[in-house]
């Protein structure tokens, strides 16, 4: 899994092309902390087919904000750029990971 900040985010997320989802965490969330092992997990059984990145957004609140990423966990999928498809909160579960992923692929 690719580790984004704000600085790579633009180049590896909004200007990429194909499929990306991206973990937002922070540092403080506890089910962030949880659900990881198992993005990891999808991140190596998708490989070559969708680029799964983090961004921790205690280091990157207003690219957060500007993602409309309000509440934490967040995972959000994107293609070509443009947000398809998102899991937040209680949503967001290996299982509905992983659902998301396979509609598109």
């Amino acid at each position: 899994m690719l580790l984004l900040d704000k600085d790579t985010f633009e180049e590896e997320v909004l200007s990429a092309e194909g499929y990306v989802l991206v973990d937002y965490f922070s540092d403080g969330c506890e089910p962030c902390k949880a659900l990881m092992p198992d993005v990891e997990a999808l991140a190596e059984k998708y490989e070559g087919q969708v680029k799964f990145c983090k961004l921790n957004t205690t280091k990157a609140r207003r690219l957060a904000i500007s993602q409309r990423v309000m509440g934490l966990p967040a995972i959000l999928l994107y293609k070509d750029g443009k947000k398809v498809d998102e899991c937040t909160k209680d949503d967001a579960t290996k299982e509905n990971i992983q659902s998301m992923v396979e509609k598109v692929l």
